[in-house]
């Protein structure tokens, strides 16, 4: 790996040394960081189970029930970017803790909301503070371990609560909403959030950035903002409006526009929010897309197999949370123990392409299920493929995601990594719970049974995602076949060197 480049401000390379001589503070700072993240992304499932209690409780209506979530999503989304190149500015500690702060304020008002207006201006508070929590926190992943062996364990922990969280999230919403109330599911992250505020305070070394004059884009950044906020709030608009009707459309067309309008000020700027060497790589930029695809196909499993086993099996929230949990289990063996070790000896492409394989093979198994099907015949066997399939993806995807960045692009390098996980998980939710309901109403429309209507319509749903997880195998094979395995570097070399990922991959 080639030395940092001048271009690195001196706090970081100073930062890197004092972190590097010390091993247990970096793994204490890397808990706070998990810690945090963990917060946001089981607050992206945890509603979900609870949704029904929250409509008979504040009295949405159907329509307005589902900006539950939405409204989160979308500032999340569309913020991931901004957030990332300001913790490069200013500082990612500074950024991490404000996010984090802010997150656990709005969670606090969600929890005690008592109408529907006040839950949804709270929960887009929390999506706001969700995106500045997460946008940098895998960049501060790579620069607190520089040595290849300990990034690759680092960033297994990181991905384990990325795909695991939203497992989780599934069992911890059931608990909390059936033992005390769904109050609970937001009100538990208010300690959390604030131990997690007060040792981040201690724990993580300060930072303080490039500097705002080295890209203060105020243009770029309200046009980025505005396609990725456009953009998620079309998605998830398809549900109800559907994927041709004008007003999608029109916010498509819209957020493409804004969208290339970005990117051409971006390839004028002196200082760019959003510098395009980052995609230089075909590396880098195969695996945002690659993710993208993985997540969206991923999401047939989150999303609709929990409806699955409600709707069709008859089980309640904590059952569903907990036959759901072995997939957390496999991916937590996987992601924390056998895939670093495999990344840092054959390098993160080899450990990706049978990770994607079995993911594809577990939702084709999910895609045969049968209206009068049981769990232990049906969705078990499916399971295990998923869970090891995740385990070894997710780490090898953000190693090769983070690969080119320089320490003062890794948070913009992270914002984007993150955003493409947020825009493939909309998507992925958008195309397959519309082709899920559509077909599940043509049947029924049709006079087939409501099981066997839902039932099909999840089988298509599956077969779907199966089909954009094999697409992001082909493409990983075809983008990725001359990605090289990271040098594992000696313990006793100067750890600033190691600073950054190879300046050179493959194009």
């Amino acid at each position: 790996m080639t030395p940092v480049t001048s271009r690195a401000p001196l706090e970081a390379v100073a930062v890197s040394r004092s972190q590097a001589s010390a091993p247990s503070s970096r793994w204490r700072a890397l808990a706070v960081l998990c810690a945090g993240q963990l917060m946001v992304i089981l607050d992206g499932t945890v509603v979900n189970v609870a949704l029904p209690a929250v409509q008979r409780d504040l009295g949405f209506s159907p329509s307005a029930l589902a900006w539950v979530v939405n409204i989160y999503l979308v500032p999340f989304g569309g913020l991931l970017l901004l957030s990332g190149r300001l913790g490069d500015l200013v500082g990612r500690k500074r950024v991490f803790v404000a996010g984090l702060a802010l997150f656990t304020a709005a969670s606090l008002l969600c929890g005690v909301s008592q109408g529907p207006a006040m839950l949804l201006a709270s929960r887009f508070v929390q999506g706001v503070g969700g995106a500045v929590t997460s946008a940098g926190t895998l960049g501060m992943v790579v620069t607190l371990f520089p040595e290849a062996r300990e990034r690759a364990k680092a960033i297994g922990v990181y991905s384990f609560v990325q795909s695991a969280g939203g497992s989780l999230g599934l069992l911890a919403g059931g608990v909390l909403t059936q033992a005390l109330s769904w109050h609970w599911i937001f009100v538990v992250n208010v300690p959390i959030g604030v131990a997690a505020v007060l040792a981040a305070g201690r724990v993580l070394a300060p930072e303080r950035g490039v500097g705002l004059g080295r890209g203060t884009d105020a243009a770029g950044a309200l046009l980025v903002t505005s396609a990725l906020m456009l953009g998620v709030y079309a998605i998830v608009g398809t549900a109800a409006h559907g994927w041709a009707s004008g007003r999608t459309l029109g916010l498509g067309a819209a957020a493409l526009a804004l969208l290339l309008g970005f990117v051409g000020r971006q390839a004028r700027a002196a200082h760019p929010l959003l510098p395009l060497r980052v995609f230089r790589s075909r590396v880098v930029a195969g695996a945002m897309g690659i993710q993208a695809l993985m997540v969206a196909g991923m999401f047939s499993f989150q999303f609709l197999c929990v409806l699955y086993v409600q709707k069709v099996l008859g089980y309640d929230e904590i059952h569903t949370g907990l036959g759901l949990f072995p997939v957390s289990v496999a991916i937590g063996a996987l992601s924390l123990g056998l895939a670093p070790s495999l990344i840092a000896r054959f390098g993160p492409r080899t450990v990706l392409l049978p990770g994607l394989a079995l993911i594809a093979a577990g939702l084709a198994v999910l895609g045969r299920v049968p209206a009068d099907g049981s769990y232990a015949a049906d969705v078990l066997p499916a399971l295990l493929p998923l869970g090891i399939g995740f385990g070894l993806a997710m780490p090898s995807l953000a190693t090769l995601a983070m690969s080119g960045a320089t320490p003062e692009d890794s948070g913009i390098a992270s914002g984007m990594f993150n955003t493409m996980q947020q825009i493939g998980s909309a998507f992925g939710l958008a195309v397959l719970s519309t082709l899920a309901t559509a077909h599940t109403d043509t049947l029924l429309d049709g006079g087939a049974s409501p099981a066997e209507a839902l039932a099909s319509g999840y089988r298509l749903a599956f077969r779907a995602g199966a089909g954009l997880v094999t697409l992001a195998l082909v493409l990983a094979a075809v983008l990725l076949r001359n990605a090289a395995a990271p040098r594992v570097a000696s313990r006793e070399a100067e750890p600033v060197s190691e600073a950054k990922a190879p300046r050179q991959p493959a194009r």
